[in-house]
Parts: C-alpha cells; sequence; structure tokens
C-alpha cells in the first residue's frame, strides 16, 4: 500500500516538502457531468436562463477555482499554473453537460486537485445558473481522466461509468 504524504509520523496532518523534487511540466485533465432533463438542457444551449450566460459563467468559474485551490484545500501547495482550460460539452444522450478540466505548469507538484477543483466549481455553478428551471439535476462522475509528470509518471483512468454517465474515455470507445 501507498504512504500518505500528508500525514507525519504521529499521523498528523502535515503540508508536503516539495523543495527536493525537481521541476518538470505536469498536466492533469478531470471530467465530470451534470445531468438535466432535455428541455433544461435547451434552455442553456439557447442561452435563456435567467442568470444569463450558464457556460460562459461556468468557464470562468472554473478557470478561477482552479487558481485558488491552495485557497480551497488545505495542504495544496500555491501553484503558478500555465495553463487552465475548462470545456463544456452538451450531451444530448444523457442528457446533460459534461465539464472538462486541464491543468499544467512546469513545478514541483502535481495540478490533479486543480484540476479537480475546476471541474466540481464549473459543474456547481452551472447547476447555480440554472437551478431555478430545475432542482433535480445531478453532478455525477467527477474524477480525475489523466495525469502526466513527476516521480510517478503517467496515469490514466480506467473506464468509469456513474448512473447513465460515461466518461469521455467509454464516449469514444462507444462503451
Amino acid at each position: 500500500m501507498a504512504k500518505l504524504t500528508h500525514l507525519g509520523q504521529r499521523g498528523e496532518a502535515r503540508m508536503v516538502d516539495v523543495s527536493d523534487k525537481a521541476a518538470t511540466e505536469r498536466v492533469a485533465i478531470a471530467e465530470g457531468c451534470v445531468l438535466m432533463s432535455a428541455k433544461t438542457l435547451d434552455l442553456v444551449l439557447k442561452g435563456d436562463a435567467k442568470k444569463g450566460d450558464v457556460l460562459g459563467a461556468a468557464r470562468i468559474a472554473g478557470i478561477m477555482a482552479a487558481k485558488k485551490t491552495h485557497e480551497l484545500i488545505p495542504l495544496c501547495h500555491p501553484l503558478a499554473l500555465s495553463k487552465v482550460a475548462v470545456d463544456i460539452t452538451p450531451d444530448k444522450n444523457l442528457p446533460g453537460l459534461v465539464v472538462r478540466a486541464t491543468c499544467k505548469l512546469k513545478g514541483q507538484t502535481g495540478v490533479e486537485m486543480e484540476a479537480l477543483t475546476a471541474v466540481s466549481v464549473a459543474c456547481l455553478t452551472i447547476y447555480d445558473m440554472v437551478k431555478a428551471a430545475e432542482r433535480g439535476m445531478r453532478i455525477e462522475g467527477i474524477h480525475l481522466i489523466e495525469k502526466r509528470g513527476g516521480k510517478s509518471g503517467t496515469y490514466k483512468s480506467g473506464t468509469y461509468k456513474s448512473g447513465t454517465y460515461k466518461s469521455g474515455t467509454d464516449r469514444a470507445k462507444g462503451a
């Protein structure tokens, strides 16, 4: 079993010392979705939500959240991100919106938490922007798709299924 790096010898929570790690390019991609009725999805895509541009607001919220991850999650390092991209794709088969975030930097620690935070906050923003139309929307499947760089190298998720949602990996395979 892997050692938990955020625990000290006595089991106390601690921030990991990354000062001896080499600065390498690190990339993380995370994904999740907001499931909603076809009627609500159409409302979002037509731009008719009462609060305005749902997709634009969610993209900006996700980017801002990635930049503030260290303020939200106590043991995360503040990072100088070189890239944060949040892509939101409508999927009428769900029906809903698939949110994917990519974070990148050259540094001493990974950006998985930043990508996951970006997806989480973008999904929450979508919910907030259209909850007047549908309170029963569901946020599902937030997970790490891929991470590259650092001592542990590359990680790619296997297949992931939650309810009716299929991850981008599964959709690409036709699963």
